[in-house]
């Protein structure tokens, strides 16, 4: 079984993205609504409820940890692959393929201000940007409206304008935060079609099989699991707008380690 956290849905995208590679593995998701969005809280905190997460999910039987959120990645991954038994793959703005794509030299990256405050991302633009301009755009209010499922309203879509409002000619947009995909639609009206969109969840799906594969992780029967530390009766509407269908999701209660 491989387990996927997140602060809240946004993770459900790379949860998608592992689906597709691997069918017939077994699926457990956990969404931290309880305190979503991680990305204003401080680092100690984010760590915190990021082994609180990991820990769970090695409990329940996970042979896999994927920390589908890039606030997640940032403050906690090193922490989690000393304390928990289990491979765990993480994920980060996909810098290095933009730069590789960019034609204007002009890069914008979509984040929460977690994400763009972090070492790893100062790491990740020194390592692979340093001829090229990167517009850090923090947009945290577009956390909240996929949180409610609001993915293709009008005030999403006035969001979405007034941030890459910032990165007018910017030539690949980078969405690096889990919660971005599903608003793929109207970030590339309001940016234009020549304008290249960055998704990491497939390479982190990609990893995720490869170390499958390593661990010899069975096939199983490709069932999917949910779990929040928030309101599942609240939080079920935008699940299903996110995911694309209705799912069961059940309320966990987790201590902060």
């Amino acid at each position: 079984m491989i387990g996927i956290f997140d602060s809240g849905l946004g993770g459900l995208t790379v949860t998608r993205a592992i689906r597709d590679r691997l069918p017939h593995a077994d699926l457990l998701y956990l969404a931290d609504s309880a305190y979503c969005p991680y990305g204003p809280r401080p680092v100690a905190e984010i760590r915190s409820r990021a082994l609180a997460c990991g820990r769970w999910l090695v409990d329940q039987g996970a042979q896999i940890v994927v920390v589908a959120c890039n606030t997640a990645t940032a403050a906690a991954i090193e922490l989690l692959r000393r304390e928990l038994p289990v491979p765990v793959v993480g994920m980060e703005p996909g810098v290095k393929p933009a730069v590789a794509a960019t034609r204007r030299g002009k890069v914008a990256v979509m984040a929460t201000s977690g994400t763009l405050a972090s070492d790893r991302f100062r790491a990740l633009v020194n390592a692979y940007a340093a001829n090229v301009e990167v517009y850090a755009l923090a947009c945290p209010d577009l956390v909240a409206q996929v949180e409610a499922g609001a993915i293709n309203d009008d005030h999403t879509r006035a969001l979405v304008a007034n941030y890459l409002a910032a990165a007018p000619d910017a030539d690949v947009i980078v969405l690096g935060c889990t919660h971005f995909p599903p608003l793929t639609p109207l970030i590339s009206a309001c940016a234009g079609p020549e304008v290249t969109i960055i998704d990491t969840g497939p390479a982190v799906a990609a990893q995720t099989a490869r170390i499958a594969k390593h661990i010899g992780l069975p096939e199983e029967s490709g069932t999917l699991r949910c779990y929040t530390t928030g309101d599942p009766q609240t939080i079920a509407p935008a699940l299903a707008n996110v995911w694309g269908e209705t799912l069961p999701l059940a309320a966990v209660d987790l201590p902060t380690e």
